[in-house]
């Protein structure tokens, strides 16, 4: 395989992996970055650790939803993750949070 097929197998399997995440996003209600990793999770729980004077955060998350586009089997029911820089968890906006204007849309 030459090196431009290989990017466009890359680009190929990103532009994929961007579409399944567009139609599962939202089935989920957080979104959590590790250092290595972006997940969607339904439960997220972060513990702040220390041992050996070093600290780290465990991560568990449930139903959770891998970026990933070497995993076969994005979709995990449980997942513990450990991280030795920051964890950002958000929480996704509801479907009933989105307040669209009656009268169409608030562009000038």
């Amino acid at each position: 395989m030459s090196g431009d097929e290989l990017e466009n197998y890359e680009s190929e399997m990103e532009l994929q992996l961007y579409r399944e995440y567009r139609d599962v996003v939202g089935l989920f209600r957080y979104v959590v970055e590790t250092e290595r990793r972006f997940y969607l999770a339904n439960a997220v729980e972060v513990k702040a650790r220390a041992e050996g004077g070093e600290v780290f955060f465990e991560v568990l998350m449930e139903d959770a939803w891998v970026w990933d586009i070497y995993r076969t089997a994005r979709f995990v029911k449980r997942v513990r993750v450990l991280s030795f820089k920051d964890v950002n968890v958000e929480e996704l906006p509801r479907n009933d949070d989105l307040q669209l204007p009656q009268d169409g849309p608030a562009l000038p």
